[in-house]
């Protein structure tokens, strides 16, 4: 399935979407304020990187997309314990619709030194996690962190987005797509 359509009125990913059953698993908007600490405490952003301007008007407006495709979300939104993670979910989707999940500093450690039985612990993980079926007619968004090349969902620009079809307990899950913010847009521009 491609992500876009000459015309959005035939089978489209789109479409799919409209139906619901998938996971939006997203990275957070463009963060480059301040350093991750050593002994970062997620009660202080002041120990974490944190959003942009830029990454604050990239959530606002990929909630706004997703909206206006009358994409169905369930809620709440996952997000990763992180200052940027969660502003980005609240962003887009409202803060009282925002619940932290811990696997996001999970897949965070991905990108430092981990053992191979840890790396493995992690993305067994991840994976139980994207092989559970959202809501009836509902998407569910998580809000995390890219991964280190060739590992779990791979590299993810900011605001990208991985489309996720979980397969059901057990039985694993389907890559669907890799969209940018600027694809989603696009879509939208072309389909609303």
């Amino acid at each position: 399935m491609t992500y876009l359509q000459k015309e959005c009125g035939e089978p489209s990913l789109l479409n799919s979407l409209q139906q619901g059953g998938y996971i939006l698993y997203t990275r957070h908007g463009e963060a480059n304020i301040g350093t991750d600490q050593p002994y970062l405490d997620f009660n202080n952003c002041n120990t974490q990187r944190n959003l942009s301007d830029n990454g604050r008007m990239q959530a606002t407006l990929y909630g706004n997309i997703i909206r206006n495709l009358h994409i169905p979300i369930e809620y709440p939104i996952l997000a990763s314990p992180f200052c940027r993670t969660i502003e980005t979910a609240a962003l887009a989707f409202g803060g009282m619709n925002v619940q932290v999940d811990p696997i996001g500093f999970d897949i965070f450690k991905l990108d430092t030194n981990l053992n191979p039985l840890e790396q493995q612990r992690i993305l067994n993980n991840l994976q139980s996690e994207l092989e559970l079926l959202p809501s009836m007619g509902k998407n569910k968004v998580m809000v995390a962190h890219s991964f280190p090349k060739d590992v779990g969902l791979g590299t993810i620009p900011y605001m990208g987005t991985v489309v996720v079809k979980p397969l059901g307990k057990g039985n694993g899950y389907q890559i669907v797509a890799r969209l940018s913010l600027e694809q989603l847009q696009y879509l939208w521009s072309m389909c609303s």
